[in-house]
């Protein structure tokens, strides 16, 4: 007699922990920079490792909202370093800042209610 199998349990994070767990490296990044900021290119660089995983889901667009953010992230940031020899890099870097806040906020939101991020 066959006996029914179990189906496996699934190995690792679920898409849904998986970008929890990029928007929490994001802002860990964030809060502690100058410690973590490494967290950030980790968030995004797991973030373009899995995103074929998560392709035609509704983690995809978090997956392409997050890899946008870093990488707008970065050019702002940028220039608002660059900025700073002429004393305005400090206002476009907190600008840069809240900007970061705002799209990693909007992001985890739009998780929490099982959507995508959007623009309006």
């Amino acid at each position: 007699m066959s006996q029914p199998t179990m189906p496996e349990s699934q190995s690792g994070l679920s898409s849904r922990q998986l970008t929890h767990l990029l928007y929490g490296l994001f802002a860990v990044a964030l809060i502690a920079s100058p410690i973590l900021g490494a967290a950030a290119l980790a968030a995004v660089v797991i973030a373009y490792y899995k995103r074929s995983d998560v392709a035609g889901t509704i983690y995809a667009n978090h997956f392409d909202w997050i890899i946008k953010t870093f990488w707008w992230g970065v050019l702002w940031v940028g220039l608002s370093a660059l900025l700073t020899v002429i004393f305005i890099g400090w206002i476009t870097g907190i600008a840069a800042f809240v900007w970061l806040v705002y799209r990693i906020g909007k992001g985890w939101f739009a998780l929490f209610e099982s959507q995508t991020p959007t623009l309006d």
